[in-house]
């Protein structure tokens, strides 16, 4: 009898699949209310903010009314499309009131009790509109339905942390490398959850220290900017680019089986052709999730080895590999993949709510938990991790269980032990690894690739997983993490996107054409025209002296220059709101208008 060993998240998965199917077995009960709570209980958040909706179901067995474990409830927001509700979820708040059991089978119940993951996915995260008023979430399960009105307004209690961690836009190395890597820096497509925050792409020292043993309870208050991490390698007909996705949690709405840990880290590794062209061609992106490794293609010439074709990759903007990546356990997967629940030619997230993130060189922060093309800033492995990685060089906890790489196929070895993992202890130790740390389960049993080798040795991995075609070199020109080549430099040092002497004021001016309201999200030196009412904002233009800082103003002014409505500074920029600022235009006559107003912020 062959046996499939199941990562914890593949077991819970199951395990919450067989619970429904016995679930159904035991539910004898007819449905007859269901009602809508909120947590908070007040029903009142503040734009782009978020609460719980919890759907709970009641029926009577007898003449008593008793609560029933039951979920697959359809929600609707009236009016549609203003705000978004993410995939269902255990409620995690205080919820004392027992269920009714309904099975009668007694084997069903012992079941349930002891395996503990049949708890219901009745409760949603909504996330509120940026526009102030009162909106209706409806819920119709088996026939019953119910409603609950949720306040919006700028006045409410907030509920997020606010920030205490920011980061200037990073100086660029001399990396002849990074330019390849900013031209297929992937398109992301993050799902969320009912922890935003904590599906959001961050870096390893996003609350300011190098220390893993912090960061689950660091992860509200730390930095939002979002960050890939980037390595680079090259034989001669091939470069190798790998991409590192890192999260402060990986998180579960029921942490069973080491589901739950601190720190996590997926990732992608793109094989590039060289073809005579500056960038040469994409032929295969492998993606990692949870210790399983997937293949996708963009050369209809590849095929199979030890692994099976996914897939084929989807681009954005001709150059950049798209991908979907899990909430809560954060798993990478192509976006034409099954395991996919992003639609890439829809921009839809088919479970919930979800951010999609693109390179543009600025760190930026997602303003909601269904957030549209946030920008991500690129950092080199080679500078932030790999001088802390050998053993006895960092005195942080940084990285644990260091081992001495052994490589399958006599290929190149390391003469230093590294460290495997990244180091964490909440509710799971060391669970995250660093690309030198990672392994594909099916090759590793095989013996076809050893513990780090896809990663730390990228040309003989996809040779392993896929039969390329054509000539295809093993043998690198430059492999930092193998030790084999000298860094290149860039032709002429890249400028530092930041100045030597940051300055201390600076003023932004906007124009746009207004019809009703408007409100104008201003955050580094990105402006997001979002129309509240009427028709859509028009001919928006914006000139910065200097981008908005994203740290505490002393000063933020606002001067209207043109136009004949109302122009009002309606939020400052702060920690909590990701430092946006918000000007909010009200033209009250018929018919669209020019505007045109000046910020000049002082730090």
């Amino acid at each position: 009898m062959a046996w499939m060993i199941l990562s914890p998240a593949l077991l819970c998965a199951q395990l919450d699949k067989l619970g429904e199917q016995l679930g159904q077995l035991g539910n004898k009960v007819p449905l007859t209310q269901i009602k809508l709570v909120a947590d908070p209980a007040d029903a009142r958040l503040r734009p782009l903010e978020t609460i719980v909706i919890q759907v709970q179901a009641f029926g009577k067995p007898a003449d008593q009314t008793v609560r029933l474990q039951r979920a697959g409830a359809r929600l609707q927001i009236k009016p549609a499309g203003l705000g978004w509700l993410s995939k269902p979820f255990v409620f995690q708040g205080k919820d004392e009131e027992k269920f009714y059991e309904e099975s009668v089978n007694s084997i069903i119940n012992i079941f349930r009790q002891q395996s503990g993951a049949f708890v219901n996915k009745d409760s949603f995260l909504y996330t509120a509109p940026q526009q102030p008023g009162k909106y209706t979430i409806e819920a119709e399960l088996d026939g019953q339905k119910a409603s609950i009105e949720i306040t919006v307004a700028a006045n409410a209690p907030s509920r997020k942390k606010a920030e205490t961690s920011s980061f200037e836009p990073e100086r660029r190395a001399r990396d002849a490398y990074r330019p390849l890597a900013e031209y297929y820096a992937p398109f992301l497509a993050q799902e969320t959850w009912y922890q935003p925050k904590s599906d959001m792409p961050a870096r390893f020292d996003f609350d300011r220290d190098w220390d893993g043993g912090n960061n689950w309870d660091h992860m509200e208050e730390g930095s939002s900017q979002a960050y890939v991490y980037y390595a680079a390698m090259e034989t001669s007909t091939h470069w190798f680019l790998i991409y590192n996705v890192f999260h402060p949690r990986d998180y579960s709405d029921k942490c069973a089986a080491a589901t739950c840990h601190e720190n996590d880290n997926e990732g992608i590794i793109l094989t590039v052709r060289k073809d005579g062209s500056q960038f040469g061609r994409l032929q295969v992106m492998e993606t990692l999730a949870h210790n399983n490794v997937y293949s996708m293609t963009a050369d209809n010439q590849v095929r199979s080895g030890a692994h099976n074709i996914d897939g084929p990759v989807e681009f954005y903007d001709e150059s950049h590999p798209a991908v979907f990546i899990e909430s809560g356990g954060h798993g990478i997967y192509g976006t034409r993949t099954e395991h996919s629940r992003y639609q890439f030619a829809n921009d839809e997230f088919t479970a919930g709510t979800g951010i999609t993130l693109i390179y543009k060189g600025v760190a930026e922060r997602p303003l909601h938990a269904n957030h549209r093309l946030v920008g991500y800033d690129l950092l080199p492995i080679l500078d932030h991790w790999w001088p802390k990685a050998e053993q006895g060089q960092w005195n942080e906890n940084t990285f644990d269980e260091y081992f001495q790489y052994q490589p399958a196929g006599g290929r190149p070895a390391l003469p230093f032990a590294i460290g495997g993992s990244f180091y964490g202890r909440n509710q799971a130790a060391n669970k995250a690894k660093p690309f030198w740390g990672w392994h594909d389960t099916q090759t590793l049993k095989k013996g076809l690739l050893a513990v780090g080798q896809w990663g730390l040795d990228p040309a003989y991995g996809v040779t392993r997983n896929l039969r390329m075609p054509g000539e295809f070199s093993l043998d690198y020109v430059y492999n930092p993490y193998l030790l084999i080549g000298e860094r290149p430099e860039a032709q002429a040092p890249e400028p530092a996107v930041a100045p030597s002497v940051e300055p201390q004021t600076g003023a932004v001016e906007i124009e746009l054409r207004v019809d009703d309201v408007v409100e104008v999200q201003i955050a580094w030196d990105q402006v997001y025209a979002q129309t509240i009412s009427g028709q859509e904002a028009a001919q928006v233009k914006s000139v910065f002296s200097a981008p908005v800082p994203p740290v505490a103003l002393q000063t933020m002014t606002l001067k209207k220059l043109d136009g004949r409505g109302e122009v009002t500074l309606w939020q400052h920029a702060e920690a909590g709101n990701g430092f946006t600022t918000i000007v909010r235009i009200e033209d009250s006559k018929g018919g669209a208008d020019n505007y045109r107003f000046q910020l000049v912020w002082a730090r």
